[in-house]
């Protein structure tokens, strides 16, 4: 499933087609996804401006101009094309790994700027929702959830606060949604390793200095991932179809059997099962 810097890549790539933009045309081509869509869904997107477009967690929010938010989630296959013509400065032209299969394309928004974009998802594990703008925080999908990784809420303080009188190791609790947003197993596990933080140590035994290293590891590891455009696993691409690059950087996700590349180390690249996730560390240097 697609984690925060892909969300964010796509958020990005969205933008200059939807901010600011009226939807003088939506279609939906089946009644759901992985939930049924809306009642009125066209009705209510239909000649609605989108005033803003920014990221919870995995989510991208599209606000409009009629006290409602479009809430999108892309599951595991959902992805973006992006059609418009005569605009070369954002994305329009794309060259995806495989090309979007038309009887995957279940939603379109057309825009008065004369883009069109269109929603692919294979698999149908994405969703959409509309939520009234003003009672989104206390929505089902959002009143639990957790700081933003990246944002001001989350530091070493919070950190200390979330892991208090925890057993469980660092990952599972990472991976909790109300414990911080947008975390996935593949950057948890670099930035555990980044940090020379095990994944087996309760939480509750990981001190101050060892929590601080992790909140800049997880800063670090999200920011170059976003970068880089994502990471290429499975089937995601970004909103223009091209692949990120940031798997090429992996230190040890995926890299079972290998050395450890941080220097001087000499330990080989573990993988575990924790929660049903493969976990990928080096017992070595993470402690």
């Amino acid at each position: 499933m697609p984690e925060l810097p892909e969300v964010e890549t796509v958020r990005r790539g969205l933008a200059p087609h939807l901010i600011g933009r009226r939807l003088v045309r939506v279609a939906m081509n089946r009644p759901d996804l992985r939930f049924p869509l809306p009642e009125g869904f066209v009705q209510r997107l239909t000649g609605a401006r989108v005033t803003g477009l920014t990221r919870r967690g995995k989510y991208i929010l599209a606000a409009l101009d009629r006290d409602e938010t479009l809430v999108m989630h892309l599951g595991m296959t959902g992805r973006f094309v992006v059609e418009a013509e005569g605009v070369s400065d954002t994305p329009g032209e794309f060259a995806l790994a495989a090309p979007a299969d038309p009887k995957h394309a279940h939603v379109i928004f057309e825009t008065d700027g004369g883009g069109a974009l269109t929603y692919f998802d294979a698999r149908r594990f994405g969703f959409m929702d509309l939520i009234e703008t003003a009672g989104l925080e206390s929505h089902p999908r959002f009143a639990a959830m957790g700081p933003e990784p990246l944002g001001d809420g989350f530091d070493a303080a919070y950190l200390a606060r979330a892991f208090a009188g925890r057993r469980q190791g660092p990952k599972t609790l990472l991976l909790d949604q109300s414990v911080v947003a947008g975390l996935g197993n593949i950057y948890v596990c670099e930035a555990l390793h980044r940090a020379r933080v095990s994944p087996l140590r309760p939480a509750a035994n990981i001190g101050p200095r060892a929590r601080a290293a992790l909140v800049r590891s997880i800063r670090a590891v999200l920011e170059e991932a976003i970068a880089a455009g994502g990471s290429t696993l499975r089937d995601y691409a970004s909103v223009e179809g091209s692949m990120g690059y940031f798997q090429h950087d992996f230190q040890v996700y995926g890299r079972e059997g290998q050395a450890c590349p941080n220097a001087r180390c000499g330990g080989v690249v573990t993988r575990l099962v924790q929660a049903g996730r493969s976990t990928f560390h080096c017992p070595v240097c993470q402690r």
